[in-house]
């Protein structure tokens, strides 16, 4: 176990770091079905039922797949994330970051908390870069068909993965230390040491969070919009950026600015401890 202060970087996933909803890559041709067609039936379902739209678009694909007579195996899911388009840079960006907090003297985790699949995101090439992965998960029955939403995260939950971070507090079963009250200076990593990467309006409660308590937030986009300017405009996000991971460009300099900062800061808040220890001797 490494004793250096610890950088969490978070990531949407979906148009974060791929090019589109992953369920378009593999599942929803699978079904024989159109992009269109899948999220209309799923968004127009929720509308009609009242019903959050993670577990709407859950739904349709269990009964999407029941209705082609096509199982919805893990495996299935797993497998499906091999053809997931990631952005430019993608692949050598988690190592590039860490052996920088490494020469910065921190430790950095990365971390995804999205309202994808986390099956098809363990498919992936990158899935062995994050400590931990936040994502929609089936419950599968005794024949291995999921049949119903084990974990569903939303636009709005999705800041209780960022207190399991701060806390290190990673089974999302466990609700008990979660909700325990501990000292600020306890926990496993603090707000100001992270670091969330999302791609819209779905991620601003986890931006509003980032500054709020002190730590940053960077809009990514495939191409500039009114709608990446608006929460830039109006201070809901600190940066934008293309999605583009590659070594020199503006994302990956302000992310290694923003680790060296947290770096600094905690050898000042160290130093000062320290200088305390010492006046109490």
């Amino acid at each position: 176990m490494s004793d250096r202060p610890i950088v969490a970087v978070m990531y949407d996933f979906d148009k974060t770091l791929c090019t589109k909803d992953m369920q378009a890559y593999s599942f929803i041709p699978s079904l024989g079905m159109t992009e269109s067609q899948f999220w209309s039936y799923a968004n127009d379902l929720g509308i009609q039922e009242h019903m959050d739209s993670v577990l709407s678009y859950m739904y349709t694909m269990v009964k999407m797949s029941k209705d082609k007579n096509i199982p919805l195996l893990r495996q299935n899911l797993v497998d499906m994330g091999k053809n997931v388009e990631l952005f430019d840079g993608v692949e050598g960006w988690f190592e590039r970051i860490s052996d920088f907090g490494i020469e910065q003297g921190v430790q950095v985790e990365h971390y995804v908390i999205s309202s994808g699949m986390k099956e098809i995101i363990e498919g992936t090439s990158i899935s062995k870069y994050f400590k931990s992965i936040f994502a929609c998960e089936f419950l599968y029955d005794e024949n291995g068909n999921g049949v119903w939403p084990k974990t569903d995260v939303n636009y709005t939950n999705k800041t209780q993965f960022v207190y399991r971070i701060n806390k290190g507090v990673l089974d999302v079963a466990n609700d008990n230390d979660l909700n325990r009250s501990m000292p600020d200076d306890s926990k496993r990593v603090p707000f100001c040491n992270m670091i969330y990467i999302g791609d819209g309006l779905s991620d601003v409660p986890c931006m509003k969070m980032m500054k709020a308590y002190g730590g940053y937030s960077i809009a990514v986009y495939q191409s500039r919009d009114s709608k990446v300017e608006d929460l830039f405009r109006k201070d809901r996000v600190d940066y934008i950026y293309p999605a583009d991971y590659r070594e020199g460009t503006g994302l990956d300099i302000t992310v290694k600015n923003i680790i060296r900062k947290m770096a600094i800061c905690d050898i000042l808040t160290n130093e000062k401890h320290n200088q305390k220890l010492d006046l109490m001797k």
